[in-house]
């Protein structure tokens, strides 16, 4: 499996989205040679699901966010709202798969396991499920003792192939908790701020790139992985479908 890092614009996270979707559907036309790990640490953005942008709070929440000086974008996977900044890790995982549509709960539980099990062996007491009042709330949360939020997941399905996305929250909690609590009463969403957690609070010996290279042995020993470079076709179907990934209108030149 390609293992693709780093960030492929120097700040449009809305051109970071476009490319996690543009290698899974390099995927699902590819067959398994094109199943792929990307890990990038993002420039300060929120990442809403669709159906936050159909809340009727959602240009107060996206304005909330310019405000914060955080980049709104639409992302591919499902789920709510999430903050992240440079001190987090997102990790994109596609895989061609004739059976995606079947084996959506087996990989909540399968990688919900292998991520909170990467935390436990850099000293984090860990656990997969919901924390009360979380960002994004789902049932695969990977939580510190079941209290405070550190990775989120959630997954899109297309033909034939999927995507698992993992944000891996390693610091910045204070500066991602009133963000989110004013994005999410906008949304009109219960939201707890003192559910975020980070990774550096919970580990403070443990540096992000330590945890980077944690998370990636994880799946280097589970899949092989091979380190690649991107391809143009990939950047430019991005490129070509970036506008899909804006959280608002964009201006057109006159």
């Amino acid at each position: 499996m390609e293992l693709i890092r780093g960030r492929v614009a120097e700040a449009d996270p809305a051109l970071e989205m476009a490319t996690s979707h543009a290698l899974l559907r390099r995927t699902s036309r590819g067959g398994p040679q094109h199943d792929a790990l990307r890990i990038f640490r993002p420039t300060p953005m929120v990442a809403f699901g669709r159906s936050d942008a159909n809340r009727p709070g959602f240009p107060a929440a996206g304005a909330a966010c310019h405000d914060a000086g955080f980049t709104p974008v639409i992302r591919s996977a499902g789920g709510r709202a999430v903050a992240c900044t440079s001190a987090t890790l997102i990790l994109d995982h596609v895989q061609h798969d004739p059976g995606a549509q079947g084996g959506m709960t087996a990989r909540f539980d399968d990688f919900g396991a292998l991520l909170a099990g990467v935390l436990r062996d850099l000293g984090i007491e860990s656990q997969v499920g919901e924390v009360p009042g979380e960002f994004c709330p789902g049932a695969h949360s990977v939580s510190a003792r079941g209290e405070v939020k550190l990775i989120g997941t959630a997954q899109r399905i297309v033909r034939d192939a999927w995507l698992f996305s993992s944000v891996v929250i390693f610091d910045d909690a204070p500066r991602l908790a009133p963000l989110l609590t004013t994005v999410y009463d906008a949304l009109g969403i219960r939201f707890d701020p003192a559910s975020v957690g980070s990774v550096a609070t919970e580990a403070p010996n443990v540096t992000i790139d330590l945890l980077e290279a944690a998370l990636t042995a994880a799946f280097d020993e589970r899949f092989g992985l091979v380190e690649a470079d991107w391809e143009p076709a990939v950047l430019d179907e991005a490129k070509a479908t970036v506008a899909d990934h804006h959280a608002e209108p964009q201006a057109t030149e006159r």
